[in-house]
């Protein structure tokens, strides 16, 4: 079948030049994956280290010999090969054909689509991705990071969003297991061959987000997990995602990477900040100065109403204490403030103290007597009641005036 050997002829390509590929994504696009293939082995596009690649997998370049080797990889992984033209590729990722970096190295320039993507689990990608969030942070994570992180993360779950990471230690990990703790799918994206997940202290998690979730890779079975491909992987996130949150990253690490892919792509970027003190929030800290776009994030609540459309997510501004002098009107409050915290005081005293006169202090002390702030104590005077004169009295807020009358 033609679409078999297209199918093929990707997976090949991803056998010949690393993910992302510049010259060969173009030559896709092109004259398609079959032709494309064709062409690089038969030596017509000028590139050395795809030459020295051709040469060494020519004996699997054969159609028929690659089809079933393909097949068959992905048979014994439970896994399937998706491609552009299947109805669950992830279409948020082909955004990356126009990503732009600044500098002239190889992950900055070749920062193209996947060719293909390796897929374990049952549910559709596509769908997967459609409402997903990316969590990503330092390996080294602090328990503060990982209790943010797995806040974040459930509480993303329990609205339906897929949560998406890397599968590493640290903050990764903390947002797959919180994911799917909450009951929700999260997806692990790999940088190395799904029969080889990394880090292999994770094995456990990566079966059980093969049962619940999804692992994905851009590359075929066997592949190392290479250091410079976590840096190829992280355009994936980036781009597979609505956005994506960063808690802890130090100065220089793969996390603050993949935001800087999530500004370019325009995507929604969210911040976690750290304790100062913290090497681990050094780069969170730097990029919410560098970069305004970034959305300062502290909760769940914050990011859904980020990711969400517009009113789905509406949070309250976060407001202190409230008591019941709060609703006073101004002579009310300043009556309440000239009574006394201990002993009693005089309706005219109250009338000098608090700047009124006479007539207006009696009306309102009859509406605070009412609202249970003050009661009357016979010829004594006007006192604050019992429950207001407490140590926790809210009136204990502000500092005791020098003259009172005990």
């Amino acid at each position: 079948m033609a679409e078999d050997g297209e199918r093929a002829a990707r997976v090949a390509l991803t056998w010949l030049a690393e993910p992302g590929n510049r010259m060969v994504w173009s030559l896709v696009e092109e004259c398609g994956a079959s032709e494309a293939l064709d062409r690089l082995v038969r030596g017509e596009v000028e590139s050395k280290a795809i030459q020295a690649a051709v040469r060494a997998y020519e004996a699997d370049l054969e159609p028929e010999r690659l089809r079933e080797l393909t097949v068959g990889r992905a048979d014994q992984l439970g896994a399937r090969i998706v491609v552009p033209s299947d109805e669950e590729w992830p279409r948020r990722v082909d955004s990356l054909a126009t990503l732009s970096l600044e500098g002239n190295g190889r992950i900055l320039r070749d920062v193209r689509p996947p060719l293909c993507l390796w897929v374990r689990g049952a549910w559709p990608l596509g769908e997967t991705l459609e409402r997903s969030v990316a969590v990503v942070g330092a390996r080294a994570a602090t328990a503060y990071g990982t209790h943010v992180t797995g806040e974040i993360s459930y509480g993303l779950a329990e609205q339906g969003w897929t949560v998406v990471s890397g599968g590493a230690f640290g903050i990764d990990a903390a947002a797959h297991r919180a994911a799917m703790a909450a009951g929700g799918r999260t997806v692990a994206v790999l940088a190395c061959g799904l029969d080889r997940p990394y880090p292999a202290g994770n094995s456990a998690m990566f079966e059980q987000i093969a049962e619940s979730g999804l692992l994905i890779s851009e590359w075929p079975p066997g592949a190392e997990p290479l250091r410079h491909r976590f840096l190829i992987r992280n355009r994936v996130i980036a781009a597979a995602t609505v956005g994506t949150v960063m808690v802890e990253a130090a100065a220089r690490s793969g996390a603050s990477q993949t935001l800087s892919r999530v500004l370019a792509l325009n995507r929604t970027a969210m911040v976690v900040p750290g304790p100062v003190t913290s090497a681990v929030s050094v780069g969170c800290h730097e990029l919410l100065r560098e970069r305004p776009e970034a959305i300062l994030v502290t909760g769940v609540d914050h990011v859904l109403e980020a990711v969400g459309r517009v009113g789905e997510y509406l949070v309250d501004p976060p407001r202190g204490p409230t008591h019941a002098r709060d609703a006073l009107d101004e002579e009310s409050a300043l009556v309440l403030e000239a009574v006394p915290r201990r002993g009693t005081a005089s309706p005219e005293e109250l009338a000098a103290k608090a700047g009124l006169d006479l007539r207006t202090v009696l009306r309102r002390l009859s509406l605070l007597e009412v609202a249970g702030m003050v009661e009357r104590r016979g010829t004594a005077g006007v006192a604050l009641t019992r429950s207001r004169a407490s140590p926790a009295s809210p009136h204990q807020d502000e500092p005791a005036p020098s003259d009172r009358h005990d």
